[in-house]
C-alpha cells in the first residue's frame, strides 16, 4: 500500500460527523465566490485590457475559475469526489493567496488574504480527510450493489 492509498485510508474511517457540516460550508462558500466570480467581470475585462496579448489566456482563466468554484464546490458540498474537487480548487486559491492584491483585481472576490488561506487550508484539509460519513461517496461505497444497474437500450 503506497502513501497515497494509505493516507486515503485513514481519512475515510477516522471522520468526524462535524467536519462533514464544515465540507458541506465550504463547497456552499465555494459556489457563492464563483457566482460573485460570475458578476464581477470587469476584474476579468480589465485584466484582459492590461494586456490584450494575454486575452485568450485571460479568458480561459476565468472560465476555469468560475468552473472550478461552482461545480467543485457543489461537487464538495455533496461529497462527490471531493479529492478531485479540491486539488481543482487548489491552484485557485493559491493565485488568491499570492494575487489577491494584485493591479488587475482578479481575486477581489476574497476580501481579505486571511479569508483565501483559511479556505486554502480547509481545502488541503479535506483533500486529506476526504468526503467523511455524511457524503454520496460514502453512499456510493455502502451499497455498491446500487451502482450496477441494467439500462435498457431501444
Amino acid at each position: 500500500m503506497n502513501m497515497l492509498q494509505r493516507v486515503e485510508h485513514w481519512g475515510d474511517t477516522h471522520s468526524p460527523n462535524w467536519l462533514s457540516a464544515v465540507r458541506i460550508l465550504l463547497g456552499i462558500f465555494l459556489m457563492g465566490i464563483g457566482v460573485l466570480f460570475v458578476m464581477d467581470r470587469d476584474a476579468l475585462v480589465s485584466m484582459i485590457s492590461q494586456r490584450p496579448t494575454m486575452a485568450a489566456m485571460s479568458i480561459i482563466l476565468g472560465h476555469y475559475i468560475v468552473f472550478a468554484h461552482i461545480v467543485g464546490g457543489l461537487f464538495i458540498a455533496m461529497g462527490l469526489v471531493t479529492r478531485f474537487s479540491v486539488i481543482v480548487n487548489i491552484p485557485i486559491l493559491l493565485g488568491a493567496v499570492f494575487f489577491v492584491h494584485s493591479p488587475t483585481k482578479l481575486f477581489n472576490v476574497y476580501p481579505s488574504t486571511g479569508l483565501a488561506i483559511l479556505v486554502l487550508l480547509l481545502l488541503i484539509v479535506f483533500l486529506v480527510e476526504g468526503s467523511g460519513r455524511i457524503s454520496v461517496d460514502d453512499y456510493m461505497r455502502r451499497h455498491p450493489e446500487k451502482r450496477n444497474h441494467k439500462y435498457i437500450d431501444f
